[in-house]
């Protein structure tokens, strides 16, 4: 696995969350923000966004994509509670 691979992993697992429950204050569902977000972190840690979209292709596709399975795994883990 590529470094920057790694990074990105470690960003979304630590930075893209489901909606909070009742619509509360919480975590961003915005895909846009979010991306810009995962950019500016890549930059800081050395990764450009041509290194990001290598590894992952369209970044707010990826971002998107990994938005909407945290909040489907979110609403399954409800509906079985």
């Amino acid at each position: 696995m590529s470094k920057a691979r790694e990074f990105i992993e470690f960003w979304i697992e630590n930075s893209i969350h489901p909606v909070e429950q009742y619509r509360t204050v919480g975590a961003s569902q915005d895909v846009a923000e979010l991306t810009r977000r995962l950019v500016v972190a890549a930059k800081e840690q050395g990764f450009s966004e041509a290194d990001l979209q290598t590894e992952i292709g369209d970044i707010s596709d990826y971002v998107g994509d990994r938005l909407k399975a945290a909040n489907k795994a979110e609403s399954e883990r409800r509906k079985l509670s």
